[in-house]
Protein backbone atom coordinates (compact mmCIF):
# COMPACT_ATOMS: atom_id res chain seq x y z
CA UNK A 1 0.00 0.00 0.00
CA UNK A 2 1.49 3.13 -1.30
CA UNK A 3 1.07 6.02 0.84
CA UNK A 4 0.70 9.39 -1.36
CA UNK A 5 1.10 13.21 -0.18
CA UNK A 6 2.06 12.62 3.41
CA UNK A 7 4.38 15.96 2.85
CA UNK A 8 4.12 19.53 5.27
CA UNK A 9 4.25 22.68 3.51
CA UNK A 10 6.24 25.01 5.21
CA UNK A 11 5.61 28.53 3.56
CA UNK A 12 7.86 31.68 3.73
CA UNK A 13 6.86 35.03 6.10
CA UNK A 14 5.55 37.59 3.93
CA UNK A 15 3.86 40.86 4.31
CA UNK A 16 -18.17 26.79 -2.42
CA UNK A 17 -41.98 15.92 -4.75
CA UNK A 18 -43.84 17.00 -7.67
CA UNK A 19 -44.14 20.44 -8.71
CA UNK A 20 -44.85 22.96 -5.79
CA UNK A 21 -46.50 25.99 -6.67
CA UNK A 22 -45.43 29.60 -7.41
CA UNK A 23 -43.95 31.89 -4.51
CA UNK A 24 -46.49 34.56 -4.33
CA UNK A 25 -46.54 36.35 -1.73
CA UNK A 26 -50.02 38.08 -0.83
CA UNK A 27 -50.95 41.77 -0.36
CA UNK A 28 -53.38 41.29 2.33
CA UNK A 29 -52.08 43.48 4.52
CA UNK A 30 -51.15 46.57 1.78
CA UNK A 31 -53.98 48.74 2.79
CA UNK A 32 -52.59 49.02 6.02
CA UNK A 33 -48.85 49.25 5.84
CA UNK A 34 -49.56 52.13 3.52
CA UNK A 35 -50.89 54.05 6.17
CA UNK A 36 -47.99 52.57 8.17
CA UNK A 37 -44.59 54.37 8.34
CA UNK A 38 -42.40 51.25 9.63
CA UNK A 39 -39.46 48.89 8.37
CA UNK A 40 -38.74 45.52 9.53
CA UNK A 41 -35.86 44.03 11.03
CA UNK A 42 -34.66 41.23 12.41
CA UNK A 43 -33.25 40.25 15.90
CA UNK A 44 -29.95 39.51 14.60
CA UNK A 45 -29.29 37.62 17.83
CA UNK A 46 -31.90 35.75 18.84
CA UNK A 47 -33.64 35.30 15.00
CA UNK A 48 -36.43 36.91 16.46
CA UNK A 49 -38.82 39.27 14.09
CA UNK A 50 -39.70 42.80 14.87
CA UNK A 51 -41.62 45.51 13.41
CA UNK A 52 -39.84 48.67 14.07
CA UNK A 53 -40.26 52.79 13.55
CA UNK A 54 -37.59 53.38 12.15
CA UNK A 55 -36.16 57.17 13.16
CA UNK A 56 -32.07 56.98 11.98
CA UNK A 57 -30.53 56.94 8.24
CA UNK A 58 -31.83 54.89 5.92
CA UNK A 59 -28.41 53.92 5.15
CA UNK A 60 -27.09 52.47 8.30
CA UNK A 61 -28.56 49.32 9.86
CA UNK A 62 -27.69 50.76 13.28
CA UNK A 63 -30.13 53.81 11.71
CA UNK A 64 -33.27 51.45 11.55
CA UNK A 65 -32.52 49.66 14.80
CA UNK A 66 -32.92 53.03 16.52
CA UNK A 67 -36.63 52.62 17.56
CA UNK A 68 -39.22 55.05 18.68
CA UNK A 69 -41.66 52.43 19.03
CA UNK A 70 -42.74 48.68 18.01
CA UNK A 71 -45.68 48.60 15.46
CA UNK A 72 -48.85 47.05 16.50
CA UNK A 73 -48.74 43.49 16.89
CA UNK A 74 -51.94 43.18 14.03
CA UNK A 75 -49.94 44.76 11.73
CA UNK A 76 -46.97 43.07 12.56
CA UNK A 77 -49.17 39.56 12.10
CA UNK A 78 -50.76 41.42 8.84
CA UNK A 79 -47.22 41.55 7.24
CA UNK A 80 -45.94 38.32 8.29
CA UNK A 81 -49.44 36.59 6.27
CA UNK A 82 -48.43 38.30 3.42
CA UNK A 83 -45.04 37.45 2.71
CA UNK A 84 -45.75 33.39 4.00
CA UNK A 85 -48.21 32.37 1.73
CA UNK A 86 -46.21 29.55 -0.02
CA UNK A 87 -45.49 28.17 3.34
CA UNK A 88 -48.63 26.73 3.57
CA UNK A 89 -48.28 24.62 0.11
CA UNK A 90 -44.53 23.48 1.71
CA UNK A 91 -46.67 22.05 4.72
CA UNK A 92 -48.26 19.96 2.46
CA UNK A 93 -45.59 19.04 0.16
CA UNK A 94 -43.51 17.81 3.02
CA UNK A 95 -46.45 15.29 4.37
CA UNK A 96 -47.12 13.83 0.61
CA UNK A 97 -43.21 13.33 0.32
CA UNK A 98 -42.60 11.65 3.73
CA UNK A 99 -44.90 9.40 2.52
CA UNK A 100 -43.50 8.39 -0.40
CA UNK A 101 -41.13 5.66 -1.48
CA UNK A 102 -37.71 6.55 -1.87
CA UNK A 103 -36.56 4.16 -4.37
CA UNK A 104 -38.84 6.11 -6.48
CA UNK A 105 -37.76 9.43 -5.48
CA UNK A 106 -36.12 10.16 -9.11
CA UNK A 107 -39.18 9.42 -11.11
CA UNK A 108 -41.21 11.25 -8.93
CA UNK A 109 -39.31 14.71 -8.53
CA UNK A 110 -38.78 14.98 -12.37
CA UNK A 111 -41.50 17.02 -13.74
CA UNK A 112 -40.38 19.29 -11.13
CA UNK A 113 -37.14 20.62 -13.16
CA UNK A 114 -38.32 21.39 -16.45
CA UNK A 115 -34.56 21.65 -17.69
CA UNK A 116 -34.16 17.70 -18.22
CA UNK A 117 -37.13 17.61 -20.40
CA UNK A 118 -35.41 18.47 -23.81
CA UNK A 119 -33.43 17.08 -26.74
CA UNK A 120 -29.81 17.38 -26.99
CA UNK A 121 -28.54 18.31 -30.43
CA UNK A 122 -28.53 14.81 -32.51
CA UNK A 123 -32.13 14.06 -30.87
CA UNK A 124 -31.02 12.41 -27.78
CA UNK A 125 -32.78 12.56 -24.27
CA UNK A 126 -30.83 14.71 -22.08
CA UNK A 127 -29.26 12.64 -19.31
CA UNK A 128 -27.58 15.09 -17.04
CA UNK A 129 -24.85 13.20 -14.80
CA UNK A 130 -22.41 16.00 -13.99
CA UNK A 131 -24.84 17.14 -10.24
CA UNK A 132 -21.87 17.37 -8.49
CA UNK A 133 -20.73 20.13 -10.08
CA UNK A 134 -23.86 21.96 -10.21
CA UNK A 135 -27.38 20.45 -9.12
CA UNK A 136 -30.61 21.81 -11.71
CA UNK A 137 -32.89 23.66 -9.91
CA UNK A 138 -36.69 22.83 -9.25
CA UNK A 139 -39.37 24.90 -10.81
CA UNK A 140 -40.04 26.32 -7.04
CA UNK A 141 -36.45 27.80 -6.78
CA UNK A 142 -37.45 29.36 -10.29
CA UNK A 143 -40.41 30.89 -9.26
CA UNK A 144 -39.50 31.86 -5.76
CA UNK A 145 -36.75 34.15 -7.52
CA UNK A 146 -39.16 35.15 -10.55
CA UNK A 147 -41.96 36.21 -7.90
CA UNK A 148 -39.05 38.38 -5.72
CA UNK A 149 -38.33 40.52 -9.09
CA UNK A 150 -42.07 40.57 -10.20
CA UNK A 151 -43.51 41.93 -6.89
CA UNK A 152 -41.40 43.04 -4.23
CA UNK A 153 -37.44 43.86 -5.71
CA UNK A 154 -35.82 46.40 -3.23
CA UNK A 155 -33.19 46.15 -0.98
CA UNK A 156 -33.32 44.96 2.16
CA UNK A 157 -32.90 46.01 5.72
CA UNK A 158 -33.04 50.07 4.69
CA UNK A 159 -36.44 50.80 3.29
CA UNK A 160 -39.16 51.32 5.84
CA UNK A 161 -41.70 50.88 2.48
CA UNK A 162 -43.57 48.28 1.66
CA UNK A 163 -41.59 46.36 -1.30
CA UNK A 164 -38.61 46.72 1.19
CA UNK A 165 -40.36 45.26 3.87
CA UNK A 166 -41.22 42.16 2.49
CA UNK A 167 -37.89 41.80 0.38
CA UNK A 168 -36.35 42.15 3.77
CA UNK A 169 -38.33 39.36 5.35
CA UNK A 170 -38.04 36.89 2.53
CA UNK A 171 -34.39 37.30 2.50
CA UNK A 172 -34.12 37.01 6.49
CA UNK A 173 -36.92 34.21 6.35
CA UNK A 174 -34.12 32.43 4.28
CA UNK A 175 -31.35 32.36 6.92
CA UNK A 176 -34.23 31.06 9.19
CA UNK A 177 -34.40 27.95 6.96
CA UNK A 178 -31.12 27.14 6.26
CA UNK A 179 -30.41 27.58 9.89
CA UNK A 180 -32.87 25.10 10.45
CA UNK A 181 -32.03 22.56 7.87
CA UNK A 182 -28.38 22.26 9.25
CA UNK A 183 -29.71 22.62 13.40
CA UNK A 184 -27.87 25.36 14.81
CA UNK A 185 -27.13 26.13 17.85
CA UNK A 186 -28.41 30.05 17.93
CA UNK A 187 -31.07 29.82 15.22
CA UNK A 188 -29.81 32.42 12.49
CA UNK A 189 -27.36 33.86 13.77
CA UNK A 190 -24.78 31.43 12.98
CA UNK A 191 -25.37 31.98 9.49
CA UNK A 192 -23.58 34.04 6.99
CA UNK A 193 -24.53 34.80 3.88
CA UNK A 194 -21.55 34.39 0.86
CA UNK A 195 -20.54 34.12 -2.27
CA UNK A 196 -20.23 30.98 -2.42
CA UNK A 197 -18.44 27.94 -0.27
CA UNK A 198 -14.89 29.71 -1.93
CA UNK A 199 -15.78 32.62 -0.35
CA UNK A 200 -16.86 31.44 3.16
CA UNK A 201 -13.54 29.65 3.23
CA UNK A 202 -11.82 32.50 2.25
CA UNK A 203 -13.70 34.58 4.81
CA UNK A 204 -12.43 32.22 7.85
CA UNK A 205 -8.97 32.15 6.42
CA UNK A 206 -8.38 35.78 5.91
CA UNK A 207 -10.30 37.20 9.32
CA UNK A 208 -9.91 34.20 11.55
CA UNK A 209 -6.85 32.78 10.48
CA UNK A 210 -4.54 36.20 9.97
CA UNK A 211 -5.79 36.70 13.56
CA UNK A 212 -4.99 33.65 15.19
CA UNK A 213 -2.11 31.76 12.95
CA UNK A 214 1.56 32.56 13.80
CA UNK A 215 4.78 31.33 12.58
CA UNK A 216 4.76 27.63 13.13
CA UNK A 217 1.55 27.19 13.80
CA UNK A 218 -0.22 23.87 12.03
CA UNK A 219 -3.21 23.81 9.16
CA UNK A 220 -4.32 20.53 8.85
CA UNK A 221 -5.95 19.07 5.89
CA UNK A 222 -6.16 16.38 3.23
CA UNK A 223 -4.68 15.51 -0.36
CA UNK A 224 -8.45 14.91 -1.03
CA UNK A 225 -9.52 18.60 -0.45
CA UNK A 226 -11.04 20.30 -2.62
CA UNK A 227 -8.80 23.99 -4.43
CA UNK A 228 -11.14 25.73 -2.19
CA UNK A 229 -9.92 24.29 0.71
CA UNK A 230 -6.23 24.60 -0.43
CA UNK A 231 -5.61 27.63 -2.13
CA UNK A 232 -7.07 30.06 0.86
CA UNK A 233 -4.60 28.54 3.64
CA UNK A 234 -1.49 28.33 1.15
CA UNK A 235 -2.20 31.89 0.81
CA UNK A 236 -2.71 32.68 4.77
CA UNK A 237 0.26 30.33 5.32
CA UNK A 238 2.41 33.00 3.30
CA UNK A 239 1.35 35.81 5.25
CA UNK A 240 1.92 34.46 8.75
CA UNK A 241 4.43 31.92 8.79
CA UNK A 242 2.12 28.62 9.39
CA UNK A 243 2.65 25.27 8.12
CA UNK A 244 0.35 23.40 6.04
CA UNK A 245 0.56 19.63 6.99
CA UNK A 246 -1.60 17.02 4.45
CA UNK A 247 -3.02 13.86 5.45
CA UNK A 248 -2.35 11.37 2.43
CA UNK A 249 -4.06 8.87 0.38
CA UNK A 250 -3.69 5.59 0.37
CA UNK A 251 -3.49 3.48 -2.72
CA UNK A 252 -3.48 0.28 -3.37
CA UNK A 253 -0.27 -1.27 -5.30
CA UNK A 254 -1.51 -3.17 -8.76
CA UNK A 255 -1.78 -6.27 -6.99
CA UNK A 256 -3.98 -5.77 -4.42
CA UNK A 257 -6.67 -4.14 -6.52
CA UNK A 258 -9.31 -6.31 -6.69
CA UNK A 259 -11.10 -6.37 -10.10
CA UNK A 260 -11.98 -2.74 -11.67
CA UNK A 261 -11.25 -0.24 -8.14
CA UNK A 262 -8.65 1.53 -8.38
CA UNK A 263 -9.21 2.03 -4.91
CA UNK A 264 -7.47 5.68 -3.29
CA UNK A 265 -8.58 6.53 0.09
CA UNK A 266 -7.67 9.02 2.57
CA UNK A 267 -5.77 7.42 5.16
CA UNK A 268 -7.91 8.69 7.93
CA UNK A 269 -5.45 6.61 10.92
CA UNK A 270 -2.95 9.07 9.71
CA UNK A 271 -5.05 11.94 9.95
CA UNK A 272 -6.02 11.92 13.70
CA UNK A 273 -2.27 10.62 13.81
CA UNK A 274 -0.91 14.22 12.86
CA UNK A 275 -3.29 16.31 15.03
CA UNK A 276 -1.17 17.81 17.89
CA UNK A 277 -0.43 20.60 19.85
CA UNK A 278 1.26 23.00 17.27
CA UNK A 279 -2.52 22.40 15.24
CA UNK A 280 -4.69 24.96 15.35
CA UNK A 281 -7.28 24.23 12.62
CA UNK A 282 -8.12 21.24 10.89
CA UNK A 283 -10.15 22.18 7.67
CA UNK A 284 -11.43 18.84 6.09
CA UNK A 285 -14.17 17.63 3.46
CA UNK A 286 -17.19 15.74 4.86
CA UNK A 287 -18.03 14.05 1.21
CA UNK A 288 -14.90 14.19 -1.21
CA UNK A 289 -16.13 15.41 -4.44
CA UNK A 290 -14.04 12.58 -5.99
CA UNK A 291 -13.70 9.70 -4.25
CA UNK A 292 -17.27 9.89 -2.71
CA UNK A 293 -15.52 8.93 0.82
CA UNK A 294 -16.93 10.53 4.12
CA UNK A 295 -14.68 11.80 6.57
CA UNK A 296 -14.84 10.68 10.18
CA UNK A 297 -15.54 14.07 11.59
CA UNK A 298 -16.42 13.54 14.87
CA UNK A 299 -13.36 11.65 15.47
CA UNK A 300 -11.93 14.68 14.27
CA UNK A 301 -13.36 17.38 15.94
CA UNK A 302 -12.62 15.48 19.28
CA UNK A 303 -9.16 14.94 18.56
CA UNK A 304 -8.91 18.95 17.53
CA UNK A 305 -10.72 20.23 19.90
CA UNK A 306 -8.67 18.37 22.70
CA UNK A 307 -5.93 20.00 21.86
CA UNK A 308 -7.35 23.87 21.50
CA UNK A 309 -7.89 23.13 17.81
CA UNK A 310 -10.85 24.15 15.48
CA UNK A 311 -12.47 22.34 12.83
CA UNK A 312 -13.60 23.95 9.54
CA UNK A 313 -15.52 21.58 7.34
CA UNK A 314 -16.39 21.47 3.53
CA UNK A 315 -19.77 20.24 3.31
CA UNK A 316 -20.64 21.54 -0.08
CA UNK A 317 -20.94 17.45 -1.05
CA UNK A 318 -22.74 16.53 2.09
CA UNK A 319 -25.88 19.10 3.04
CA UNK A 320 -27.60 18.60 -0.43
CA UNK A 321 -27.69 14.32 0.02
CA UNK A 322 -27.82 14.10 3.65
CA UNK A 323 -29.37 14.88 6.91
CA UNK A 324 -26.03 17.26 8.59
CA UNK A 325 -26.92 18.59 12.20
CA UNK A 326 -23.81 20.83 12.93
CA UNK A 327 -24.33 20.72 16.42
CA UNK A 328 -23.90 16.76 16.62
CA UNK A 329 -21.05 16.84 14.35
CA UNK A 330 -19.77 19.67 16.66
CA UNK A 331 -17.34 21.28 14.42
CA UNK A 332 -16.65 25.52 14.42
CA UNK A 333 -17.29 26.20 10.83
CA UNK A 334 -19.11 24.52 7.83
CA UNK A 335 -19.01 26.48 4.16
CA UNK A 336 -21.76 25.69 2.02
CA UNK A 337 -22.67 26.25 -1.56
CA UNK A 338 -26.20 26.88 -3.10
CA UNK A 339 -26.14 25.89 -6.44
CA UNK A 340 -25.39 22.16 -5.52
CA UNK A 341 -28.09 21.80 -3.20
CA UNK A 342 -31.18 22.60 -6.12
CA UNK A 343 -30.19 26.48 -5.27
CA UNK A 344 -29.15 29.06 -7.40
CA UNK A 345 -25.78 30.15 -8.43
CA UNK A 346 -24.33 33.21 -6.39
CA UNK A 347 -24.45 32.13 -2.94
CA UNK A 348 -23.69 30.41 -0.31
CA UNK A 349 -23.02 30.23 3.66
CA UNK A 350 -21.24 30.06 6.26
CA UNK A 351 -22.08 28.32 9.50
CA UNK A 352 -19.93 29.31 12.12
CA UNK A 353 -20.50 29.00 16.31
CA UNK A 354 -21.78 31.59 17.81
CA UNK A 355 -18.85 32.89 20.11
CA UNK A 356 -16.33 32.04 16.95
CA UNK A 357 -17.79 34.04 15.07
CA UNK A 358 -18.08 36.81 17.59
CA UNK A 359 -14.37 37.00 18.27
CA UNK A 360 -13.50 37.17 14.36
CA UNK A 361 -12.75 40.97 12.97
CA UNK A 362 -14.53 41.88 9.51
CA UNK A 363 -13.03 41.02 6.28
CA UNK A 364 -14.52 43.48 3.65
CA UNK A 365 -15.81 47.01 4.62
CA UNK A 366 -19.02 49.00 3.43
CA UNK A 367 -22.51 49.44 3.99
CA UNK A 368 -24.64 46.84 6.26
CA UNK A 369 -21.54 45.49 8.54
CA UNK A 370 -21.19 48.94 10.47
CA UNK A 371 -22.77 50.43 13.43
CA UNK A 372 -21.26 53.66 13.57
CA UNK A 373 -18.69 55.30 11.23
CA UNK A 374 -16.93 58.67 11.72
CA UNK A 375 -13.69 60.23 10.06
CA UNK A 376 -11.22 58.34 12.18
CA UNK A 377 -12.49 55.17 13.03
CA UNK A 378 -15.72 52.62 12.73
CA UNK A 379 -17.84 50.49 14.72
CA UNK A 380 -18.91 46.96 13.45
CA UNK A 381 -22.31 45.11 14.15
CA UNK A 382 -22.84 42.00 15.43
CA UNK A 383 -22.31 38.31 13.08
CA UNK A 384 -23.28 38.07 10.65
CA UNK A 385 -23.91 41.67 9.81
CA UNK A 386 -20.52 42.29 10.34
CA UNK A 387 -19.77 39.58 7.74
CA UNK A 388 -21.92 40.98 5.06
CA UNK A 389 -20.81 44.30 3.17
CA UNK A 390 -22.99 45.92 1.04
CA UNK A 391 -26.04 44.91 -0.88
CA UNK A 392 -26.42 41.00 -0.57
CA UNK A 393 -27.74 39.01 -3.14
CA UNK A 394 -31.25 38.83 -2.45
CA UNK A 395 -33.30 37.08 -5.15
CA UNK A 396 -30.36 34.75 -4.90
CA UNK A 397 -30.78 34.29 -0.95
CA UNK A 398 -34.78 33.45 -1.51
CA UNK A 399 -33.81 31.09 -4.12
CA UNK A 400 -31.88 29.34 -1.33
CA UNK A 401 -35.07 29.56 0.93
CA UNK A 402 -36.64 27.84 -1.41
CA UNK A 403 -34.44 24.91 -2.22
CA UNK A 404 -34.36 24.50 1.39
CA UNK A 405 -37.98 24.56 1.38
CA UNK A 406 -37.74 21.70 -1.64
CA UNK A 407 -35.70 19.41 0.11
CA UNK A 408 -37.18 19.51 3.49
CA UNK A 409 -40.10 18.33 1.92
CA UNK A 410 -38.91 15.63 0.70
CA UNK A 411 -37.06 14.60 3.19
CA UNK A 412 -32.99 14.55 3.21
CA UNK A 413 -33.72 10.53 4.73
CA UNK A 414 -35.63 10.01 1.61
CA UNK A 415 -33.08 11.95 -0.37
CA UNK A 416 -30.23 10.34 1.33
CA UNK A 417 -31.38 6.62 1.17
CA UNK A 418 -32.82 6.64 -2.57
CA UNK A 419 -28.76 7.97 -3.69
CA UNK A 420 -27.26 5.34 -1.66
CA UNK A 421 -29.59 3.18 -4.11
CA UNK A 422 -28.13 4.72 -6.78
CA UNK A 423 -24.71 4.45 -5.97
CA UNK A 424 -24.84 1.00 -5.23
CA UNK A 425 -25.68 0.60 -9.05
CA UNK A 426 -23.28 2.92 -10.86
CA UNK A 427 -20.68 1.39 -8.86
CA UNK A 428 -22.18 -2.28 -9.61
CA UNK A 429 -22.62 -1.08 -13.20
CA UNK A 430 -19.49 0.64 -13.61
CA UNK A 431 -17.20 -2.15 -12.20
CA UNK A 432 -18.65 -4.55 -14.77
CA UNK A 433 -17.25 -2.84 -17.73
CA UNK A 434 -14.14 -3.85 -19.00
CA UNK A 435 -11.16 -0.98 -19.15
CA UNK A 436 -12.89 1.26 -16.41
CA UNK A 437 -10.98 1.92 -13.14
CA UNK A 438 -13.22 3.26 -10.60
CA UNK A 439 -11.93 5.37 -7.85
CA UNK A 440 -12.51 5.46 -4.06
CA UNK A 441 -13.87 3.11 -1.53
CA UNK A 442 -17.03 0.99 -2.65
CA UNK A 443 -20.60 1.72 -1.13
CA UNK A 444 -21.08 0.58 2.45
CA UNK A 445 -23.03 -2.81 1.64
CA UNK A 446 -20.14 -3.83 -0.78
CA UNK A 447 -17.37 -2.80 1.75
CA UNK A 448 -15.36 -6.13 2.70
CA UNK A 449 -16.13 -6.62 6.64
CA UNK A 450 -19.14 -3.58 6.17
CA UNK A 451 -17.87 0.23 7.61
CA UNK A 452 -16.45 1.23 10.24
CA UNK A 453 -16.07 4.40 11.53
CA UNK A 454 -12.94 5.30 10.44
CA UNK A 455 -14.15 3.70 6.91
CA UNK A 456 -17.46 4.57 5.51
CA UNK A 457 -17.49 3.56 2.26
CA UNK A 458 -18.97 5.47 -0.59
CA UNK A 459 -21.94 7.79 0.58
CA UNK A 460 -22.69 10.20 -2.82
CA UNK A 461 -24.16 8.92 -5.57
CA UNK A 462 -21.24 9.88 -7.88
CA UNK A 463 -18.13 7.31 -9.13
CA UNK A 464 -14.85 8.49 -10.45
CA UNK A 465 -13.35 6.57 -13.16
CA UNK A 466 -10.28 6.61 -15.89
CA UNK A 467 -10.47 4.51 -19.01
CA UNK A 468 -7.47 2.36 -20.27
CA UNK A 469 -6.28 4.12 -23.24
CA UNK A 470 -8.75 6.36 -23.45
CA UNK A 471 -8.59 10.67 -22.11
CA UNK A 472 -11.30 11.28 -19.80
CA UNK A 473 -11.99 13.90 -22.15
CA UNK A 474 -12.10 12.17 -24.97
CA UNK A 475 -15.04 9.68 -22.71
CA UNK A 476 -16.70 12.81 -21.64
CA UNK A 477 -17.47 14.66 -25.32
CA UNK A 478 -18.61 11.06 -27.28
CA UNK A 479 -21.61 10.55 -24.29
CA UNK A 480 -22.82 14.36 -24.80
CA UNK A 481 -22.11 13.98 -28.68
CA UNK A 482 -23.35 10.79 -29.46
CA UNK A 483 -25.65 9.92 -26.41
CA UNK A 484 -26.69 12.92 -24.80
CA UNK A 485 -25.04 12.30 -21.23
CA UNK A 486 -23.37 14.46 -19.73
CA UNK A 487 -20.42 13.77 -17.20
CA UNK A 488 -17.37 15.69 -15.71
CA UNK A 489 -14.25 15.47 -16.90
CA UNK A 490 -10.41 17.07 -15.76
CA UNK A 491 -9.25 17.49 -12.10
CA UNK A 492 -12.38 17.94 -10.22
CA UNK A 493 -10.64 21.13 -8.66
CA UNK A 494 -8.96 18.63 -6.98
CA UNK A 495 -5.23 18.20 -8.70
CA UNK A 496 -3.19 16.86 -5.78
CA UNK A 497 -5.69 14.03 -5.78
CA UNK A 498 -5.20 13.57 -8.89
CA UNK A 499 -1.39 13.45 -8.85
CA UNK A 500 -1.84 11.19 -5.32
CA UNK A 501 -3.41 8.52 -7.48
CA UNK A 502 -0.80 9.24 -10.52
CA UNK A 503 -3.44 10.44 -13.12
CA UNK A 504 -3.75 13.85 -15.16
CA UNK A 505 -7.62 13.56 -15.57
CA UNK A 506 -11.04 11.43 -14.65
CA UNK A 507 -14.63 11.21 -15.81
CA UNK A 508 -16.94 11.92 -13.15
CA UNK A 509 -20.70 10.43 -13.32
CA UNK A 510 -22.53 12.21 -10.34
CA UNK A 511 -26.30 11.21 -9.71
CA UNK A 512 -28.88 13.78 -8.26
CA UNK A 513 -32.81 13.45 -6.67
CA UNK A 514 -33.94 13.75 -10.40
CA UNK A 515 -31.82 10.79 -11.93
CA UNK A 516 -33.17 7.19 -12.43
CA UNK A 517 -31.46 3.70 -12.88
CA UNK A 518 -33.42 3.54 -16.14
CA UNK A 519 -31.61 6.83 -17.46
CA UNK A 520 -28.55 5.62 -16.03
CA UNK A 521 -28.52 2.69 -18.08
CA UNK A 522 -28.43 4.46 -20.74
CA UNK A 523 -25.09 6.10 -19.73
CA UNK A 524 -23.34 2.99 -19.19
CA UNK A 525 -24.70 1.45 -22.45
CA UNK A 526 -23.24 4.85 -24.25
CA UNK A 527 -19.71 4.22 -22.12
CA UNK A 528 -19.70 0.50 -23.13
CA UNK A 529 -19.86 2.18 -26.97
CA UNK A 530 -17.55 4.65 -26.45
CA UNK A 531 -14.41 2.27 -25.55
CA UNK A 532 -15.71 -0.46 -27.94
CA UNK A 533 -15.65 2.26 -30.59
CA UNK A 534 -12.00 3.88 -29.81
CA UNK A 535 -10.63 0.65 -29.22
CA UNK A 536 -11.77 -0.78 -32.18
CA UNK A 537 -10.65 2.45 -34.37
CA UNK A 538 -7.12 1.97 -32.58
CA UNK A 539 -6.85 -1.81 -33.43
CA UNK A 540 -7.86 -0.70 -37.53
CA UNK A 541 -5.35 1.59 -37.26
Amino acid sequence: MALIGASSARLPLRHATSAMKPATPVASAAKALRTTFFSPRLNAFSGSRRLIVSGGSGCSPRGSRRAHGVVDRRTSRAVEASVSARDATDATDAASAAMADATGLGKAVRDDFPILHQEVPGGQQLVYLDSAATSQKPLHVINAMDDYYRRYNANVHRGVHYLSMLATEEYEKAREKVARFINTAEGPSEIVFTRNASEAINLVAYSWGLSNLAPGDEVLLTVAEHHSNIVPWQLVAQKTGAVLKFAPLKVPEESEREGHAGGAEVDYERLLEMIGGRTKLVAVHQVSNVLGSESPVELIRERAHAVGAKVLLDACQSVPHMPVDVQQLGVDFAAVSSHKMCGPTGIGFLYGRSDVLASMPPWMGGGEMIQDVFLDHSTYSDPPARFEAGTPAIAEAIGLGAAVDYLTAKGMDNVHNYEMHLSEYLYKQLSAVDRVRIYGPPPPSLLPGGPSALHRGRVAALCTFSVDGMHATDVSSFLDQQHGVGIRSGHHCAQPIHQGIGINASARASAYIYNTRRRSMRSLVGLKDTIDFFVNSRDQC
